[in-house]
């Protein structure tokens, strides 16, 4: 949340306990107050609301292959946190006019359009990611509002790499950002 001193207040809401300790590690490392919760996303309640929420939800669709290991498949399939339970549970949330900012599976995009529009979020902007110019992208980055009756901007394609090369748009994306992140293995 974004005060009226522009200081910001950042919460954290991760259902397994290691992701908790790396997102607690990554805020220490940035020097950012962070308050984590642990638990699942669907049971979390708040009375004040967020003005904005941003997440990297699980999104791999039933078809895709299926990884063994419980914590991976935690982590990355859409089983553990449904679209439509998901979208519903932002927009109560969210206050009025909030944002909502989250990455997801280009291929299901039908889809998110779809429940976001069931819960009164609209989508304002809109980039597909590529990892290569001549690949198909492989995310779709997405900032909804609640509440909102705008027009929705679809960006330019976002390439990650030039070549074997990091691409000089995300160059200047980490430079901007001036963050860094722990390394996990799972």
């Amino acid at each position: 949340m974004v005060g009226r001193d522009n200081a910001v207040s950042v919460e954290g809401v991760e259902k397994q306990w290691a992701f908790c300790q790396y997102a607690q590690k990554n805020a220490e490392v940035n020097k950012l107050p962070y308050i984590m919760h642990q638990g699942d996303f669907l049971a979390y309640e708040d009375e004040k609301g967020f003005d904005v929420i941003i997440s990297n939800p699980p999104f791999y669709h039933e078809g895709s292959s299926k990884s063994e290991n419980e914590m991976r498949h935690t982590a990355r399939y859409n089983t553990h946190l449904p679209l439509e339970q998901f979208f519903k549970k932002v927009s109560r949330l969210l206050r009025p006019r909030g944002h909502f900012v989250f990455c997801y599976d280009p291929q299901q995009f039908q889809s998110i359009c779809a429940e976001l529009m069931k819960v009164n979020l609209t989508i304002e902007t809109v980039q597909f990611i590529h990892p290569k110019r001549e690949r198909k992208a492989s995310l779709v980055m997405v900032q909804a509002r609640k509440n909102s009756k705008a027009l929705t901007e679809v960006r330019a394609p976002f390439i990650a790499f030039d070549e074997d090369e990091i691409s000089s748009a995300a160059h200047m994306i980490y430079k901007k950002a001036r963050t860094h992140s722990i390394k996990c293995t799972l």
